[in-house]
């Protein structure tokens, strides 16, 4: 009879892990986005309104440089934390309440060197111990759908932080106080939910020579083919939608010519498209991956959406492409992450280092939310707005294909 209840109990789908993951992720997505993405440029825009393109792309050249070092250091710490809380909860508690310090006091700064606060350290520290409770706790038959969870969480956070942070362009401070409260709550609701207890008793050999090197290393043994080919196909898709997401606001104000007002107003009913879009299409992409085991078809379907809907906006300098974008963008991203932390898991070349690991796949999101405003201020610099766009398109497609080249997973 015990053993019955075993099998039962084991057949049941996680519930509350998917819901840890959806809340947590909000928790981390939502302020960053909002923040990074719009209050930043707003603040910079009034600081140094005639360098404000260049100012962005420094920033995310930085933040390039501090997100390559500690998505890896911070994966892999978690992956060897032995605590009474767990190991990936401590470092998950900790990049929550770094980053509601660097908010604070970025509201404090009133210069472009001030501004230069980097967060990237520890909003990165959140997402790698995150995504790595799919590899720890998600049963195989179920992560695609357990990455569903994932994926209406990033087609939530990306909308909404942009609709809370269009409210805030006059405002910059009176937002960033708000995204730290929307931080700390959902981030602790989410960990309440995943509920993940001690792990004393889990043994950690100690590290010597290359083992130490390669624990802080990308993967170089094992099957690594295929997680390349993920890691990059993702790295061309995020830079793809940062192309746009990095200068959405100066879209409608310098290229499309509208005053802020009418600009803001615009922030939000494309941001409710993509919302709308985004959820609807997550909440089909992980239960129809785990039905017709299709993850990697899926994924570059998505990457081939996404760029026919960066490129649209090349068409007319006129809100109604930005609108047809989000639907577009905000279903392919919809579907994509839906389904694309089902397929990095399954492609990971080590399961003992899966959070260092999933944080070099993260790597690829962060590097493209950077990469991606810095290709983005080059052709802006060289050309003006509209190359972008179809240049954007461009890196889809690249990405899909590398996507298709992956064998491990169907």
């Amino acid at each position: 009879m015990e053993n019955e209840d075993k099998v039962i109990h084991k057949s049941q789908f996680p519930y509350r892990l998917g819901f840890g993951i959806l809340f947590g992720l909000l928790g981390w997505l939502v302020p960053y986005l909002g923040v990074n993405s719009t209050l930043l440029s707003a603040k910079i825009q009034q600081i140094a309104p005639t360098q404000k393109v260049q100012i962005v792309a420094l920033l995310a050249t930085i933040a390039m440089v501090v997100a390559t070092i500690a998505n890896i250091i911070e994966g892999a710490l978690s992956d060897r934390t032995v605590s009474r809380w767990g190991k990936r909860n401590p470092w998950i508690l900790f990049g929550m309440l770094s980053t509601v310090i660097c908010f604070y006091f970025l509201t404090r700064v009133t210069t472009i060197t001030g501004i230069i606060i980097n967060f990237q350290v520890a909003l990165n520290m959140m997402v790698a111990p995150l995504v790595a409770f799919i590899a720890d706790k998600a049963p195989k038959k179920y992560r695609g759908s357990i990455s569903a969870f994932y994926g209406v969480g990033m087609n939530i956070g990306t909308p909404v932080g942009t609709m809370i942070a269009s409210r805030y362009i006059t405002n910059v401070n009176h937002g960033i106080y708000l995204f730290m409260v929307f931080e700390v709550i959902f981030t602790l609701i989410g960990l309440a939910l995943v509920g993940d207890g001690s792990n004393r008793g889990e043994k950690v050999e100690k590290l010597h020579g290359s083992e130490l090197f390669e624990a802080f290393s990308f993967p170089i043994h094992g099957d690594i083919r295929d997680f390349y080919l993920a890691v990059f196909g993702k790295l061309l898709f995020v830079s793809a939608q940062f192309v746009i997401t990095g200068y959405q606001l100066y879209i409608f104000t310098d290229y499309m010519k509208l005053s802020a007002t009418s600009a803001t107003q615009n922030l939000s009913v494309m941001s409710l498209i993509l919302l709308v879009a985004g959820v609807s299409f997550a909440v089909i992409g992980g239960p129809l991956a785990d039905k017709f085991h299709s993850l990697k078809l899926l994924v570059a379907l998505s990457t081939v959406a996404m760029g026919i809907g960066v490129a649209i906006p090349a068409l007319d300098p006129a809100p109604w492409t930005m609108f047809v974008y989000a639907g577009l963008s905000g279903a392919a991203m919809g579907m994509y992450n839906s389904v694309d932390q089902a397929l990095n898991v399954t492609v990971l070349p080590n399961p003992n280092s899966a959070a260092k690991d999933l944080g070099i796949v993260n790597l690829a999101n962060s590097l493209g939310q950077v990469f991606g405003p810095i290709v983005a201020s080059m052709i802006i610099g060289f050309s003006g707005y509209r190359l972008m766009f179809p240049m954007a398109g461009v890196m889809c497609l690249v990405g899909a294909a590398l996507i298709l080249m992956i064998r491990k997973v169907h």
